[in-house]
């Protein structure tokens, strides 16, 4: 389990630094089964590779062990012939096979239990990739929850209720000043227009005057009649 334990300690390093430089959780869990089944493919090949080189060595103990009874079979003959000598060397070429075979038996045994290993440490890391690929899209939803969530608590948090209140109260003040204004502008302009028409009427009454005095002077009446407000005015002293 070292091995695995290694690269799942380097895969939750990366999404640790990913998550530290705020990328997308979508993108890290996307990479984050990627780098696993590219694990995953390295220990298919490890595996394979050690496969190879047992199945290499049970080649070399058979070769041995066939060449050391074929040496034994010699030492036989030799004996058997009165060839003493020759049969002490055919026994001493059938010991260094002999000692061959131990050896690769040692290293069959060796590579059998690194084989296994790494077949169980290959179960292992295909159950979390397939336990990964399972809660992705779990983990995938509640990302996007997340963010849409907070979308909606920064748009909330920008959003002030009483700002755009006191917006619509300077609206309003603002829509009343422009009606007093317009009111005023007008009460100006009917005031003109009556002091005009005042100023009209007062100067015909003026010349209506001029006119009878006129037309009196020339009827050689000195003693014109005053008009109506002068007559009171020079009763009002008799009495």
């Amino acid at each position: 389990m070292g091995l695995i334990d290694r690269m799942l300690r380097v895969i939750r390093a990366n999404i640790n630094h990913l998550i530290g430089e705020a990328e997308d959780p979508e993108k890290i869990l996307e990479q984050t089964i990627l780098d696993m089944q590219e694990d995953l493919v390295e220990l298919r090949q490890a595996v394979a590779g050690a496969i190879a080189t047992k199945k290499r060595t049970e080649r070399d103990l058979s070769n041995a062990q066939s060449n050391a009874d074929s040496w034994y079979n010699r030492a036989q003959l030799a004996l058997q012939k009165g060839d003493e000598n020759l049969a002490r060397e055919a026994l001493t070429r059938r010991k260094s096979y002999q000692e061959t075979a131990s050896a690769m038996k040692g290293q069959l045994e060796s590579q059998n239990t690194i084989i296994d290993r790494l077949k169980q440490d290959l179960r292992t890391l295909e159950s979390k990739i397939a336990e990964a690929k399972t809660k992705k899209d779990m983990y995938i939803a509640r990302a996007r929850s997340a963010q849409a969530s907070q979308k909606v608590n920064e748009m909330m948090g920008r959003f002030n209720p009483s700002g755009s209140l006191s917006a619509f109260e300077r609206m309003e003040e603002k829509v009343l000043q422009l009606e007093a204004q317009s009111e005023a502008i007008a009460q100006l302009g009917t005031d003109d227009l009556e002091k005009k028409f005042a100023a009209l009427e007062g100067g015909s009454e003026v010349d209506r005057e001029l006119e009878a005095m006129k037309a009196n002077m020339l009827n050689g009446n000195n003693a014109a009649q005053l008009p109506s407000s002068q007559s009171s005015a020079h009763k009002n002293a008799q009495m």
